[in-house]
């Protein structure tokens, strides 16, 4: 689940797992995730570190806390993920990839003729 070897910030990774759940749909809608002490324990991290992204993740309102009871997925948790990834994978991420395409002189053509055999190997 959390790579600690990995460049990325150890909460954005902990904020991705949940993200990841949630598009799954593992999470649904109020639904109850760990407690931060549970979560840090399970993935033998700072409590410090959950609680910073579960602060984040409630910032853009994909949980909430319910005081006593614990930190729920908010009702429209799901599409407030696909935004969000959305404008990662449109921002640097396309830049980078679509450089990379440039570079080796992969053509539109190419690209869709890929993501087409991807889609068709997902069935």
């Amino acid at each position: 689940m959390l790579d600690l070897n990995s460049s990325r910030a150890i909460y954005l990774q902990i904020v991705d797992d949940i993200c990841d759940k949630i598009l799954t749909g593992e999470l649904t809608a109020d639904s109850r995730i760990p407690s931060v002490r549970e979560y840090a324990a399970r993935v033998e991290v700072n409590v410090n570190t959950v609680m910073r992204a579960y602060d984040y993740l409630s910032g853009l309102e994909i949980i909430y806390n319910k005081r006593g009871l614990g930190y729920f997925t908010a009702a429209g948790a799901r599409s407030q993920v696909i935004e969000l990834r959305r404008k990662e994978l449109f921002g640097s991420v396309a830049r980078n990839f679509f450089r990379q395409l440039s570079l080796l002189e992969i053509t539109p053509g190419q690209v869709a003729e890929m993501y087409q055999q991807f889609l068709d190997s997902k069935n």
